[in-house]
């Protein structure tokens, strides 16, 4: 029997699992994990948090917007390609009318 991972615990792995169906608002992914002292937790803890995912920049910030890291895996400057690029299209009917 093939056990699930917990998508909270914070790893590469699993931020890449959470941009799939990730809320892409303002230039940010919305992504939940544990936390630890405010940070993203590598382990469960009794907290989680959202926390912010810019694309064109490969920056992590808390709830508050508070920069927590840089990482080039998630900068589209160094190669990254955002999963909401190549989302399904607006269904019809939902498209700006020109």
């Amino acid at each position: 029997m093939k056990v699930e991972r917990d998508l909270k615990v914070f790893s590469h792995e699993n931020v890449l699992e959470q941009l799939k169906t990730a809320a892409f608002r303002n230039g940010y992914y919305i992504l939940e994990f544990y936390t630890e002292e405010g940070k993203p937790s590598k382990h469960p803890t009794d907290t989680t948090a959202q926390f912010y995912l810019s694309p064109s920049g490969g920056t992590l910030r808390d709830s508050n917007f508070n920069l927590l890291f840089y990482d080039s895996r998630y900068d589209t400057y160094r190669g990254f390609k955002p999963p909401h690029l190549s989302r399904a299209k607006p269904e019809e009917g939902n498209e700006r009318q020109s």
